[in-house]
């Protein structure tokens, strides 16, 4: 019978494990957002219309959004390293392929291809990091994978404007090649396997959750384009929904589910689980009006807003791994609530200080706060989703963790973007500001919210935890998870 055991990371250091998982998370975050400002380029050069823009954004959402889940069963079923190690070739290759694209169809579908090996990449950067880093130091190692995660969502519209203005568009594709040549490799030398306890594969659920996941996802993206009250929207919502329950419905029955619903029982579980949802619908939808208001009003090129974010962006980078550090004396669940609630007032700080005609330092408080909370959400929050599971579950919470905040994302990218449509435009920077305004208060109450279902998770330290008391894989393996 095949044993279950996480097995030490070859090499012996925990070091190694930090590195490749941070820098694998930083390359398939970065992709959220790193082709937001080529897009015009790309236009020019490839031809296509504003539909084609929107999906070659969309393409890399969607796949990653619907089957995040499936890249996690099927690393708990082949073995993780293995999994992480092809999602990698995939990714890198469809980067590749992108580049190379002779058309708006070819990089469309690149981009759909990219998202897969994403969707693979990014639950199992979480897993295998457990299982190679002891639970006391484990907050210290999330603080600096959450830091590059966050600092490539941040940073994405920087370095895609950069690229594209000193090079070419194809260039914020090519650079991924060389990052991914050289971590598969490393994570075969210096990664641990490690399976999952379930050698069955839940295809039925997947097929359900994913189909419902991109019914949903795919509405909300196509929501301002087609209309909120059109057949395919409306078709979308309905049969995602539907899908949705039937997966609900058919995981209490299933013997091998891919999501158990009992792990939801854990109020810490389910509270950080909906406030990652709303803290990324909050941050997604503000990161994408916000860019284009650096351009569009305040009148800067790609690189320059780019580099006005910076205040904003650096901050993760030094607020990460402290705030990791400092869940592991006090517990993750005060370190997250803080974090969203600076967020939640920084989006306001932003609300109030936008206008037409405004100083760069007036908003320099905003980007700031927002940074500090941004690093403060990220590193406490994949430790507290680790701390509710057991440690052979690790997979499945983390891939259902990441789904929710990319489909979080996505709902903040469509529902701020309505809002803005609904109240103003591109037509002048007035209009611009008109549409803003209102739609920063929408992102910025529902990271309030966030933060405010933060207060409802169990206030531990990580040691305390079903995963923190023991390494990965040790007795706690079969112990029950408390309500």
């Amino acid at each position: 019978m095949k044993q279950h055991r996480k097995q030490p990371a070859r090499g012996g250091s925990a070091v190694w494990a930090v590195a490749i998982t941070s820098m694998a998370g930083f390359i398939t975050a970065l992709d959220n957002l790193i082709v937001t400002t080529a897009l015009p380029s790309i236009r020019e050069d490839l031809g296509g219309g504003l539909e084609d823009l929107e999906w070659t954004v969309s393409a890399y959402t969607l796949t990653f959004a619907v089957l995040l889940m499936f890249g996690a069963s099927l690393g708990d079923r082949f073995g993780r390293r293995r999994l992480f190690v092809i999602g990698l070739a995939i990714f890198t290759a469809a980067s590749a392929a992108a580049a190379l694209a002779p058309g708006m169809g070819e990089l469309i579908a690149a981009r759909a291809a990219q998202g897969v090996g994403a969707a693979i990449v990014t639950p199992l950067t979480l897993t295998l990091l457990s299982a190679a880093v002891p639970a006391e130091r484990r907050g210290v190692a999330f603080g600096i994978w959450g830091a590059a995660s966050g600092i490539a969502v941040a940073t994405g519209p920087l370095i895609g404007g950069t690229l594209t203005e000193h090079l070419s568009w194809q260039w914020i594709f090519w650079v991924n090649v060389p990052l991914g040549l050289a971590l598969i490799p490393l994570a075969l030398l210096r990664l641990g396997e490690s399976h999952g306890p379930n050698p069955s594969l839940d295809l039925a659920g997947t097929a359900l959750v994913s189909g419902g996941l991109f019914g949903i996802v795919y509405a909300l993206v196509r929501g301002n384009a087609d209309g909120w009250t059109s057949t395919s929207v409306l078709a979308g919502f309905i049969a995602g929904t539907a899908l949705l329950v039937g997966f609900v419905l058919y995981e209490l029955r299933a013997k091998h589910p891919m999501l158990p619903m009992r792990l939801f029982r854990h109020r810490s579980f389910s509270a950080i689980n909906a406030a990652s949802l709303l803290m990324f619908l909050g941050m997604f939808g503000a990161i994408f009006l916000l860019s284009q208001y650096l351009q569009t009003v305040g009148g800067y090129s790609p690189m320059e807003a780019g580099v006005r974010m910076l205040p904003w962006t650096a901050m993760p980078m030094i607020a990460g791994p402290l705030a990791g550090a400092l869940s592991d004396r006090i517990g993750g669940a005060p370190v997250v609530t803080v974090g969203m609630a600076l967020n939640a007032v920084g989006l306001g700080l932003w609300a109030l200080a936008v206008e037409p005609q405004v100083s760069y330092t007036s908003l320099l408080p905003a980007l700031i706060v927002c940074g500090i909370g941004m690093g403060m959400f990220f590193a406490p929050s994949a430790n507290l989703v680790m701390s509710t599971v057991r440690p052979e579950e690790e997979g499945i919470a983390s891939g259902a963790n990441n789904a929710i905040r990319e489909v979080g994302g996505a709902i903040g990218v469509a529902s701020l973007a309505a809002v803005f449509s609904a109240q103003g435009g591109y037509g002048s920077a007035s209009l611009f500001v008109d549409g803003l305004v209102p739609a920063l208060w929408v992102g910025a109450g529902a990271v309030a919210l966030a933060a405010a279902l933060s207060l409802l998770m169990r206030r531990q330290r990580q040691a305390d935890g079903p995963a923190g008391g023991l390494a990965a894989g040790d007795a706690l393996a079969g112990a029950p998870v408390a309500i």
